[in-house]
């Protein structure tokens, strides 16, 4: 079977740039400018781009495309390659797959919440709730019931009925758009429907972010982006959540870039399509900020909540509360529904290629088979949505990210490592990268595993 493969280069950066653009950008980015110092926090966070971006980045779309697979299939050839077993990678690159999966997982709830608010803004209904937060909050809630633990969500699910507690049927309708996008192709329906909702969300943002400037009030929320505190440098919280930030942004888990970088044209250059990626990235996440800060600051509230309590209830409740506060609602939502879908898309990607290359599924039986699994479990683990995400974005995505690095550098032979990377480009890659990537990016994947197990979640 013909393995499909991007079009174009520039589609390939888009759908990278689409995977890499998602909540973190729009949730937690601009919270963690407001609380760490403005420019201070984006300097360091800039500097952590810059490092990753150059080497586990690069690394990733290098081993895809070198291996012509995902993760399970581009371990193997690495151990394959260094000692003639392919078993004990592949068994290994089960485990950013499961990673993927569990992330899309989490995230179909999130992207059901999404759908729904999406809707509520086209058809009014998110502006008729005013800035009463009662009725927001206790919307959100409504879409979002909690549980402590996972046993107590299932029993919750089953006892109440899915259609009655939670989300279920806009998640299914967040879900379904994903599979139906992914059953069209890499080429057919990935990289067409980034190439149309990329340059959507970032022309929206930019208006969204043009419109709020102009309003009273909007200078406060500038304050906090711009403002730069060089004693703010000696804070250890600074680089840790300024390098939190920058590592999952950029995606670095063994997985998503693995599998896009599998379907890249060998004539392609790799460190130029990761340096484009963390580019637009870091725009998107500084659009979001310049639009969220500023209107946090017309409505007079504090910029202190991250996560989905911002996006859902706080903003909410800001931007009913500002002149065409209707439409900057409805365009906010349709923006953060592109971020969402790309990023959906990726991650279920992933295991869908797992079903094509090791049980040569066609790829509509492969999409069908995992939105399935997607979608019971989804549903079923819905009020313990955010302690489900935690442990697979602390654990098991930067161990992902680790094993990634390890195969490439550590395992991979240095000469073999140098010319899948090197591959398309014009010149050799710099002697500095495989040092880079072999000692700081592995200890900085090592750094994140680490910290979040110690602290919580750092990005």
């Amino acid at each position: 079977m013909e393995r499909d493969r991007f079009k174009t280069r520039t589609g390939f950066i888009i759908a990278c740039i689409g995977s890499a653009v998602g909540m973190g950008n729009i949730w937690r980015f601009p919270i963690m400018v407001s609380k760490y110092g403005g420019m201070t926090f984006l300097i360091v966070y800039i500097l952590f781009v810059i490092l990753i971006a150059s080497s586990g980045m690069i690394e990733e779309f290098a081993l895809g495309r070198w291996a012509e697979a995902g993760p399970v299939g581009a371990f193997g050839k690495c151990t394959e390659t260094k000692w003639g077993k392919r078993t004990i990678g592949s068994v290994i690159g089960a485990i950013p797959v499961i990673g993927a999966m569990g992330l899309a997982i989490g995230y179909t709830v999130v992207m059901g919440w999404i759908f729904k608010y999406c809707f509520m803004g086209i058809s009014g209904q998110l502006f008729a709730m005013g800035t009463d937060m009662g009725t927001i909050g206790g919307s959100f809630d409504a879409a979002a019931p909690g549980a402590d633990s996972l046993p107590e969500a299932v029993r919750m699910m089953l006892d109440g009925g899915i259609f009655t507690i939670g989300n279920s049927t806009w998640q299914i309708v967040g879900l379904l758009a994903a599979l139906l996008i992914m059953a069209m192709g890499v080429s057919g329906g990935i990289e067409k429907a980034n190439k149309i909702m990329m340059p959507l969300l970032f022309g929206l943002f930019l208006l969204l972010g043009i419109y709020i400037a102009f309003l009273p009030g909007s200078g406060e929320g500038y304050r906090y982006i711009f403002t730069l505190n060089p004693q703010g440098l000696a804070d250890p919280e600074v680089w840790i959540f300024a390098f939190g930030q920058a590592f999952f942004s950029l995606s670095v888990a063994g997985n998503g870039s693995v599998i896009y970088g599998s379907y890249l044209d060998k004539r392609e250059d790799l460190p130029g399509a990761a340096r484009n990626v963390a580019i637009f990235d870091t725009i998107a996440a500084m659009l979001a900020a310049l639009v969220i800060l500023p209107a946090m600051g017309v409505g007079g509230v504090t910029p202190d909540t991250a996560g989905p309590g911002l996006m859902f209830i706080y903003l909410v409740n800001v931007l009913n509360g500002m002149a065409g506060g209707r439409v900057v609602g409805m365009l906010f939502f349709i923006c953060v529904l592109f971020a969402g879908a790309t990023s959906i898309v990726n991650l279920y990607e992933v295991p869908v290629a797992f079903l094509q290359e090791k049980l040569g599924l066609r790829r509509v039986s492969a999409v069908a088979v995992i939105g399935l699994i997607g979608a019971v479990i989804s549903v079923l683990i819905q009020p313990w949505t955010a302690q489900w995400m935690d442990v697979v974005s602390i654990y098991i995505c930067p161990l992902g990210a680790l094993l990634a690095g390890l195969m490439f550098f550590w395992v991979l032979p240095k000469a073999t490592a140098i010319e899948a990377v090197s591959e398309g480009g014009r010149k050799q890659i710099g002697a500095w990268f495989y040092p880079l990537g072999k000692y700081l990016y592995c200890i900085c994947a090592l750094t994140a595993l680490i910290a979040g197990a110690l602290i919580g979640s750092i990005g």
